[in-house]
C-alpha cells in the first residue's frame, strides 16, 4: 500500500510540475495583473501628436489666404478713387530765344509772359494728376515744326498753346481762343469760357484759324492769346503774378471741364473768384465762333499769306510788300515796312 500511494503521489507531482508555470513566469504575469493603468501613456501622446498639427495647419493656411484676398479688395477698391485722368497735356509757350514775339518797339516781352504761364499752368495740372509735356521749359526757340512733331507724337493727349497779343493799335483789348479743327471746338470752348469770364477784359470770342501748329496737329489743339500787351492796361495785369496765375488757373479748369461743353452756344459766364483748391462742376455753353481761315483781322498785326518756295527771295519780299499793302485798303503805303517788321515778329501763324 506504502508502493501504491507513493507512485500515486509521485504521478500527481509531475503532473503538477508540467501544469503549473515557472516561478518567473508566474512572477511576470503577475506583474502583468498587478500592473498600474497610467502605462500606456505613451501611446496616447502618440494618438495625440497627429491632433497638433491639424490645429496648426488649419489656422494659419486659412488665415494666409484671407488676409492676401482682402489686401487684394481694397486696393481694387481704391485704385479707381484717385484722380487719374487719361489724358497728356502738351503745353507750349509761345515764341522763345531769339523770337521775343509781339511786335518791334513792344516793351514787356510776349516770350516771357507765355513761359511764365505755361510754367504755372504745367504746376497747376500736376496737382490735378495730368501728365504735362512742355515743348519747351525755358528760354529757347523751338521751331514750329518740331512742336508740332512733339504734340502728334502723344496719342491721348491735347494741345494748348499759350500766347498774348499785340497790335500797333493800342486800344485794342481782349482774349481771344483759336482753333482749327472740329475736334478742337468743345476744348476752345471750354478754355475761353473760363478764361474770357474770369479776366478783367474784353471779350474776342473763340475763333477758327489755320494757324501752322493748329492745322497740323492731329490731336484737339487750342492757342489761347491772354490779352494784348501792347494795351497799357493789360500790359500791366500781365506784369501781375496773381494775374498770371489766376490765367494758369482758368486755363487748367477749361481743361478739367471740357468734357461738360454742351452742344448749344451760349454766353459766357460772369466773372467769379473761383477758389485755387475745388473746380466748378458746371455745364459749359459750346461758344459761338468766328471762322476767319480766310479773313484778316485788323487789330493783329500778322499775315497769313505765305509765298511759294520755289520763287526767288526778291520776288517773295515784293509779293509780301503788295500783299500787305492790299490787305489794309485803310492803311497808307508808309506803314508797310512797318507791318512787315511786325509780321516777322508773329512767326507764329
Amino acid at each position: 500500500m506504502q508502493k501504491y500511494f507513493l507512485s500515486i503521489s509521485l504521478v500527481l507531482l509531475a503532473i503538477n510540475a508540467y501544469s503549473l508555470p515557472a516561478p518567473s513566469a508566474l512572477n511576470e504575469r503577475e506583474k502583468r495583473l498587478n500592473a498600474p493603468t497610467p502605462t500606456p501613456t505613451p501611446r496616447q501622446q502618440i494618438l495625440q501628436t497627429p491632433q497638433a498639427p491639424q490645429t496648426f495647419s488649419s489656422i494659419p493656411r486659412q488665415q494666409a489666404p484671407q488676409t492676401r484676398t482682402a489686401t487684394i479688395k481694397t486696393t481694387k477698391a481704391v485704385a479707381p478713387q484717385g484722380p487719374r485722368p487719361s489724358t497728356t497735356v502738351v503745353i507750349d509757350a509761345g515764341h522763345g530765344g531769339h523770337d521775343r514775339g509781339g511786335i518791334a518797339g513792344q516793351r514787356v516781352d510776349e516770350k516771357t509772359m507765355n513761359l511764365d504761364v505755361a510754367q504755372r499752368l504745367k504746376a497747376v495740372l500736376q496737382s490735378y494728376g495730368y501728365r504735362v509735356v512742355m515743348t519747351r521749359d525755358s528760354d529757347v526757340f523751338i521751331p514750329l515744326g518740331t512742336r508740332v512733331a512733339i504734340a502728334n507724337s502723344y496719342r491721348d493727349a491735347i494741345f494748348v498753346c499759350v500766347h498774348f497779343n499785340a497790335t500797333p493799335r493800342r486800344s485794342a483789348s481782349g482774349i481771344e481762343t483759336y482753333f482749327y479743327s472740329s475736334q478742337s471746338l468743345p476744348l476752345a470752348s471750354a478754355i475761353h469760357y473760363y478764361v474770357a469770364g474770369g479776366a478783367p477784359s474784353a471779350n474776342r470770342g473763340v475763333r477758327r484759324r489755320g494757324f501752322y501748329v493748329l492745322r497740323r496737329t492731329t490731336i484737339p489743339s487750342v492757342l489761347v492769346e491772354c490779352g494784348f500787351l501792347t494795351n497799357p492796361t493789360e500790359a500791366q495785369h500781365a506784369l501781375s503774378p496773381a494775374y498770371r496765375q489766376k490765367l494758369a488757373l482758368e486755363i487748367a479748369h477749361g481743361i478739367q471741364n471740357r468734357a461738360s461743353v454742351s452742344r448749344f452756344a451760349g454766353a459766357t459766364r460772369i466773372v467769379s473768384n473761383s477758389s485755387d483748391s475745388a473746380l466748378e462742376p458746371e455745364t459749359v455753353p459750346l461758344q459761338p465762333f468766328i471762322d476767319q481761315t480766310h479773313y484778316r483781322d485788323p487789330d493783329l498785326a500778322r499775315s497769313k499769306h505765305r509765298r511759294s518756295s520755289k520763287s526767288s527771295k526778291s520776288t517773295s519780299s515784293k509779293r509780301k510788300r503788295s500783299s500787305d499793302s492790299d490787305s489794309d485798303s485803310d492803311t497808307p503805303k508808309k506803314s508797310s515796312t512797318k507791318k512787315k517788321k511786325s509780321t516777322r515778329a508773329k512767326t507764329e501763324d
